[in-house]
């Protein structure tokens, strides 16, 4: 798999930040502004406060969400990584339709893990108008995520859904009649609450916050975390196989599994649990953040002629403007007649 030179082309999020444009979106962020050596603007990126407020920012500024926030200490993701998975992922349905991107409530995609910040559902349903179902095993979250998802007047397009079974993923919050095209996870890729500290604590050096933390007082985390964010046991690679097995049950219901992975060396035991799990096909997607290489692995039961099946009798075909100068092929997916009741 070739490394990724940069974002996605269809990232919003190429080159600097425009600061003024983000803080006419947010005008909170202007205490959190920093003046870099070249004589421009940034924030600190090891201060968790600054990171809200700058996603706040972009979230206003570039997807319409007017209202988003997380409690203390949960998750606080980068929104421009966070977009390059979900554009990745529309490539991958955009192949088996003859090129084109399906856009459209009828598409319909599960996260497992949605955390309370519900990035994914946020970003997808503003990028490509897709539905989503979210799940986490952490009421508090979802009570987050369920405030981003009603401030935002998207309750019938974002369900959400809580995991009962902690040890289950698909088991459970995937319904008899449920239809997905698509499945994406962030899974938590430390093996224990020490490890995850010590990965914060190097992640901190790197954005030049690097004081280490005093003895016995875990660091400060700039994008913050529970513990079933951050760590489980087993890891990534103990997660991801579990994954794997999970999805051949539900198999018959999923177009394309995938999930982050952000350790290189565990891709290929991931081809071989994949392999003997029976997957047909197996997808590396490489990612590029500035200088951090990052990839998701999508895997489909599915043969070719059944993924081009999947979405096209209830898509009408259209040809967009991008802005560019070149039309953008979509393919504009129906919901299906069931509206998914708020989460509770």
């Amino acid at each position: 798999m070739p490394a990724a030179a940069g974002p996605h082309p269809r990232n919003r999020h190429q080159g600097r930040y425009d600061m003024a444009r983000l803080l006419a979106a947010n005008p909170a962020l202007r205490a959190h502004l920093r003046r870099t050596p070249d004589g421009g603007q940034s924030i600190d990126f090891s201060d968790p406060l600054a990171v809200r407020e700058l996603n706040r920012a972009l979230l206003a500024s570039d997807y319409g969400i007017g209202h988003w926030d997380i409690p203390a200490g949960y998750l606080c993701p980068p929104v421009p990584g966070r977009a390059d998975y979900l554009h990745g992922l529309a490539d991958l349905l955009a192949a088996d339709a003859g090129g084109t991107v399906p856009r459209g409530p009828g598409v319909r995609v599960l996260d497992i893990g949605v955390g309370a910040n519900c990035i994914y559902p946020l970003l997808g349903q503003a990028e490509y108008g897709w539905s989503f179902v979210g799940s986490d095993i952490d009421p508090v979250a979802l009570r987050s995520a369920a405030a981003n998802v009603q401030d935002n007047g998207l309750d019938r397009l974002i369900e959400l859904r809580l995991q009962h079974a902690r040890g289950s993923l698909f088991a459970g919050v995937v319904h008899a009649q449920d239809r997905f095209h698509l499945t994406l996870c962030n899974p938590p890729f430390h093996a224990s609450a020490r490890e995850a500290a010590q990965g914060s604590q190097r992640k901190l050096r790197n954005l030049g916050g690097g004081k280490p933390a005093p003895r016995g007082r875990p660091p400060l985390l700039n994008f913050g975390g529970q513990a079933n964010e951050l760590w489980c046991t087993g890891g990534e690679a103990s997660f991801l196989r579990r994954m794997i097995r999970e999805s051949v049950a539900v198999q018959a219901q999923v177009l394309w599994f995938s999930s982050l992975v952000a350790k290189r060396e565990h891709l290929a035991d991931l081809h071989r649990q994949l392999s003997r799990a029976g997957a047909l096909e197996v997808r590396e997607v490489a990612m590029a953040q500035g200088s951090k290489q990052s990839r998701f692995v999508a895997w489909t039961f599915h043969a070719a002629d059944r993924r081009r099946a999947w979405c096209l009798p209830q898509c009408d075909h259209h040809d967009l403007g991008t802005g560019t100068g070149s039309p953008l092929s979509t393919l504009t997916c129906r919901a299906s007649t069931r509206s998914p009741p708020p989460w509770k």
